[in-house]
């Protein structure tokens, strides 16, 4: 089966892919990953986003579906795949068909913007192990400091209030108008994001196997 997770920043997609991941057993693919290893392996499509990222200019969508394509022909996707963090807009999930890409199904994880806000403002993440808390629901024993490694556990810059909001905007006006696309042509399924994980995981699992 092949998925496609959307979902805003903070939403809990890359927790949902690990967990389908697991269940299917099928790869989940992140673009900022297959990127990078494309570019680590010295594929035809991995020089040609190179040259992009050494100018510090965004790789183009051909590019990225070039390499997501070579990524999913391989022997692990051959049962199927999950991908996460793309597409991003309309003009990439149709660059998408129009590359020959089989989407079966995808799944809206849906969180209001305000639940968000203080999902990602309280979280805290460990700069030496990357372990993480919230401030609110899970926070360290001790304040600033994490429970595995005693290393400073801070707020990431893309977790400060302002960020957030410019994030939660970006994903408004280029990636939300997928939902619509999607549903369009009958392969949307939208799943409300609950407070506890376990349960968002329930529905999402449900959603896939419906």
């Amino acid at each position: 089966m092949n998925l496609i997770l959307l979902g805003a920043p903070g939403a809990g997609k890359g927790t949902q892919a690990e967990v389908i991941s697991n269940t299917l057993n099928i790869p989940q693919i992140s673009t900022g990953n297959i990127l990078r290893a494309a570019v680590k392996n010295g594929t035809e499509c991995g020089l040609k986003a190179k040259s992009f990222m050494d100018a510090g200019a965004l790789v183009p969508d051909e590019v990225v579906i070039g390499i997501l394509k070579d990524r999913i022909a391989e022997d692990d996707c051959k049962n199927g795949f999950i991908l996460d963090g793309f597409p991003r807009t309309v003009p990439q999930a149709e660059a998408l068909e129009d590359m020959g890409v089989q989407i079966d199904k995808v799944i809206e994880i849906s969180v209001p913007d305000e639940d968000i806000k203080a999902r990602l403002g309280g979280r805290r993440v460990c700069e030496s192990c990357g372990a993480t808390y919230h401030i609110e629901f899970n926070p360290p024993k001790v304040e600033g400091k994490c429970d595995k490694c005693g290393g400073n556990a801070v707020q990431r810059k893309d977790d400060a209030p302002e960020t957030v909001i410019d994030r939660l905007k970006t994903y408004h006006e280029a990636t939300a108008p997928l939902v619509d696309f999607y549903k369009g042509k009958g392969k949307l399924t939208t799943v409300y994001g609950q407070s506890e994980v376990s349960e968002t995981s329930k529905l999402v699992l449900e959603a896939v196997n419906a």
